[in-house]
């Protein structure tokens, strides 16, 4: 049997007042947040106010988001419109750092409180109904996807897999 090391829970859709998980998500958020600050500080890193912006921003929502409407979430708070420039050069160092990921499929980008090392195998679920996104790696899938790569004498610089379908909740629902 495979062991689930970690995964981004997403629960259900949170578009509903007074939900009990909205305040359990925004307690992951800012431990997330304080840890990603203590990440940094320990690596020499320069998390700069924007690039810490940008990041409650992505922790802020258990979707993926675009550059776009990252722009978007921060003028709703600031009352101000970053440049694309910007927030793009704020998700490089994100991604640089192991703060986030980007997920190709959807061209958006989605934080990650694991900081994985760049070789590590993560897979993401991505729910094709509430568009919430579970974070897993496992050891196997990574001792497989090793052994193939070397095999083809091939170098990765990332291995991410993208599995689209329907979460527990969202499956349950629709039953």
């Amino acid at each position: 049997m495979d062991k689930q090391d970690h995964t981004h829970e997403h629960a259900h859709d949170h578009h509903h007042e007074g939900c009990a998980h909205e305040s359990a998500h925004a307690a992951r958020a800012l431990e997330a947040l304080a840890a990603a600050e203590a990440h940094c500080a320990t690596e020499g890193l320069k998390l700069t106010p924007i690039r810490r912006a940008v990041l409650e921003a992505l922790y802020s929502t258990n979707r993926p988001m675009s550059a776009y409407e990252t722009i978007d979430a921060l003028a709703a708070t600031t009352g101000k419109r970053e440049a694309p420039v910007t927030i793009y050069r704020a998700f490089d160092f994100l991604l640089a750092a192991g703060l986030a990921h980007k997920l190709e499929s959807r061209n958006a980008y989605i934080a990650c409180p694991f900081h994985h090392m760049s070789n590590e195998p993560v897979m993401f679920l991505i729910c094709e109904s509430c568009g919430g996104v579970d974070e897993t790696t496992s050891e196997s899938l990574a001792r497989a996807l090793t052994g193939l790569v070397q095999a083809q004498g091939f170098s990765p610089r990332a291995q991410v897999i993208e599995i689209q379908g329907l979460c527990a909740h969202c499956r349950t629902t629709s039953e």
